[in-house]
């Protein structure tokens, strides 16, 4: 059955309210319009993101409900924890933004093909130039083990993918952004679709009613939000 949708235009960058969104597949709101930054950086300012496979038109999402984690809630289990007081990892912010984006867009265990197409990633790169999308990678032994890399915005950072190339190595990842982000006064971290990974180290859903009033919708995001420590090597 084909669904019709609002078709984006594109010589503005207005998205229809999220309120419109299909409930089957939960979340599609539009098709269409370009990942140009500005679009991207609108999109996200309202809880909208992009989500596509090969052969699909640009698909815009905002599902209902969300999967967040507010950072102060991290749950760290004993593993883990062991992992960490190893002394493992080395972890960095934004050192290895490229690299990151294609360790993302990698091949997945009973997946076939990524999202993460090419297009994808030079918007993000793109996003990361001009101070708005970062990284956190993970280290070991001077290889790249993993990370994770997403958007920030005032308040709310918009997680967007993570990967592992070793055990673990993701999981440090968001621990680190997480402790991090106390620190700097973010309110949220956006996970977008549900996950029993996720879930695992605290996130969970929340209406997305509730999740709109954490969004920056009228604050001036032209300028990059403020981001922790660049280009310091730090052990964990």
């Amino acid at each position: 059955m084909r669904i019709a949708l609002p078709w984006l235009d594109d010589d503005t960058l207005d998205f229809p309210d999220t309120a419109t969104a299909l409930t089957d597949p939960n979340g599609l709101l539009a098709a269409g319009g370009d990942l140009r930054p500005p679009r991207l950086l609108a999109a996200y300012q309202h809880g909208i993101f992009p989500w596509y496979s090969a052969n699909q038109p640009l698909l815009w999402w905002s599902p209902d409900p969300r999967m967040v984690l507010f950072p102060a809630e991290i749950k760290i289990s004993r593993s883990l924890s062991k992992i960490l007081r190893q002394n493992h990892f080395a972890v960095t912010t934004d050192t290895a933004f490229a690299a990151v984006l294609a360790g993302c867009a990698g091949p997945r265990r009973g997946v076939d093909g990524t999202w993460l197409d090419s297009g994808m990633q030079q918007a993000y790169l793109q996003l990361h130039r001009a101070g708005h999308a970062h990284s956190v990678e993970i280290w070991r032994n001077g290889q790249l083990a993993g990370g994770l890399y997403g958007i920030a915005l005032d308040g709310i950072f918009f997680g967007e993918s993570m990967f592992s190339h070793q055990n673990n190595a993701s999981k440090v990842a968001l621990v680190w952004l997480a402790h991090t982000l106390v620190e700097y006064g973010v309110r949220l971290i956006d996970c977008q679709l549900q996950s029993p990974h996720l879930a695992s180290m605290g996130a969970r859903t929340i209406p997305r009613n509730e999740f709109n009033g954490f969004l920056p919708a009228t604050a001036d995001i032209s300028r990059p939000a403020r981001w922790p420590i660049q280009w310091q090597r730090l052990r964990c």
